[in-house]
This record gives structure tokens, sequence and C-alpha cells, in this order.
């Protein structure tokens, strides 16, 4: 495998972590919501909700800065080092502009990740998580 090939490989890996992620951060918030209409217990799980919290707050904290995930960065990078076209902007601004054929302004992303970043912190109280430490048991 020449050195090409292996930037692009690497490329790849990082866009599929990157889409996991997007991925764990709104379907995280869909089924906190659905888990607790359900009764789902495992959606309380307090590590789950703390690295739920985490993550959409790190994208919140980097558009509030206007910065570029890090993530976005190196797949760039690793693409251009493989002589391949890359993209400008954020992973989410470019895709989602992509899908839908259109093309929105930074502000627009920023409040969309502001307004999530709120659900998700809302979700806390609405469905909260179980003190560290504490198993749920079912009596049933």
């Amino acid at each position: 495998m020449d050195r090409n090939a292996l930037y692009l490989l690497a490329a790849d890996l990082i866009l599929v972590t990157h889409v996991l992620f997007v991925a764990f951060v709104v379907c995280g918030l869909l089924l906190i919501l659905l888990g607790r209409l359900r009764k789902w217990h495992w959606v309380r799980n307090p590590w789950f909700r703390l690295l739920h919290v985490v993550a959409i707050g790190v994208v919140v904290l980097q558009s509030w800065l206007g910065a570029i995930c890090p993530l976005t960065i190196w797949e760039m990078a690793l693409r251009e080092r493989a002589g391949e076209a890359t993209y400008s902007g954020s992973f989410i601004a470019y895709w989602l502009g992509s899908l839908l054929y259109y093309r929105l302004p930074d502000w627009v992303f920023v409040l969309c990740y502001t307004v999530f970043g709120a659900l998700v912190a809302g979700s806390w109280f609405w469905v909260p998580p179980r003190p560290f430490g504490r198993r749920h048991h079912d009596h049933n």
C-alpha cells in the first residue's frame, strides 16, 4: 500500500469516527427522550449521560469560539497530503450544505448547535441520570 493510500485510509477512518460522533450526539438525545417515555433505565446511566453532555458541550464551545473541529482539520490535512480535494469550513456545515444543496451562514450552525446543546442540558433535568455508583435493580 503506497503512502497516499495510507493517508486516504486514515482520513476515511477519521471521517467514520466523525460520523459516529455526530450520530452519538444526535441519536443519544433522541434515545434519552424516548427512553424516558418507554421507561428504559439504561438512559439514566450516569457515564453515558456525562459523555453525551460533554460531547455536545465541546461542539457548542467550538462553535461559539469559531473553531473548526479537530477531526475535520486532521481529515483534511490527511486528504491534502494524499493529493485529494478537500472542503472548507466545518464538517456539519459542509455536509448539511451538501445534502440540502444550500449554503447557510455560520451563525445558523452556531444557533443550531446552541439550541441542540440546550436541549441536551434540559434532558439532564427532565431525564436525570442515576447517581454514580448506584445501579438500577428491577424488582418485577
